[in-house]
């Protein structure tokens, strides 16, 4: 399981759409770069041609990550303080409603040179094998520089590596600790049997629909949902781990249920279905809600 509990923690989760940008490279579609028809028309053929022989004309296969481009960033920065740990809500971009603010690029720049600055310990989950290699991935095509992201030490375990989630603490894909294969969960099944809310109105089957109809609005608050799972499943395993104390691992859970509030009370209210969403599910598994 888990070895090593980092002064700095990120808990965070990716939402990406089908580039159109790769639709009009590889398939010619038509130049398109804002939600619309035209959008739909783009991830349609992105979509057709990864299609297999006797897939539904509807079905929208998963696609290798770098044909696709970030449009949500969120997590939950968790640091060391004297006494405890404080928590933070890193949700991109900061206005949805802001086009500048909202292109991949910037979401990037923003993402590479906090995470390069600060060093935390990533915690994602399936984050291995897709959250981590499609910054990568959508950096490379972007032309960016690793910002320190990329720095690597001569061995995994001598400092932070984002490059081995085998050996490096540094990438903690919580999908790896839980299973493998066949017996590994969903996000949504470890979470949600764990008293700890899962998928909320919306799945990432949805995503790229939600953006084409203008709604990155909606797509946000949905990875904001996603970046609190992933931290409450990850304070759990960390318990599990012998990294958090029975008394921490309740210090942990009243401080997200505080930030909760307070993102709340600053305007986010559509975090209010998820305290509803977890306090149901703490009832259904048998667990007691801390005041």
């Amino acid at each position: 399981m888990l070895k090593l509990l980092a002064d700095a923690v990120f808990s965070f989760d990716v939402e990406w759409i089908p580039d159109p940008k790769s639709g009009e490279i590889l398939h010619q579609t038509e130049p398109v770069n804002e939600p619309g028809e035209k959008a739909k028309v783009s991830f349609e053929a992105l979509w057709s041609a990864a299609r297999k022989d006797g897939d539904p004309d509807d079905f929208k296969p998963y696609l290798k990550t770098i044909l696709c481009r970030i449009v949500s960033l969120a997590g939950i920065l968790r640091e060391k303080v004297p006494g405890g740990a404080d928590l933070k809500l890193i949700s991109l971009p900061i206005d949805p409603s802001d086009p500048a603010k909202s292109e991949e690029k910037a979401l990037l720049v923003t993402f590479l040179k906090s995470v390069g600055r600060k060093k935390p310990q990533l915690v994602g989950y399936n984050s291995a094998q897709a959250d981590v290699p499609i910054i990568v991935q959508r950096a490379i095509v972007n032309g960016l520089p690793g910002f320190g992201f990329s720095d690597r030490p001569d061995k995994p375990w001598l400092g932070v590596d984002y490059f081995d989630a085998r050996n490096s603490e540094y990438n903690v894909d919580l999908a790896d600790a839980l299973g493998q294969y066949r017996d590994r969960p969903s996000l949504h099944q470890a979470a949600t049997l764990s008293g700890i809310p899962g998928k909320i109105d919306v799945s990432g089957d949805s995503v790229a629909d939600m953006w084409a109809e203008g709604k990155l609005d909606e797509i946000v608050a949905y990875n904001e949902f996603d970046a609190f799972t992933t931290h409450l499943l990850w304070a759990r395993v960390a318990h599990f781990s012998g990294l958090l104390t029975s008394e921490q691992y309740e210090m942990e859970q009243q401080l997200v249920r505080t930030l909760l509030s307070d993102e709340i009370a600053a305007g986010r209210e559509h975090l209010t279905k998820f305290i509803e969403e977890w306090d149901r599910l703490l009832a259904i598994t048998g667990q007691v809600k801390k005041d």
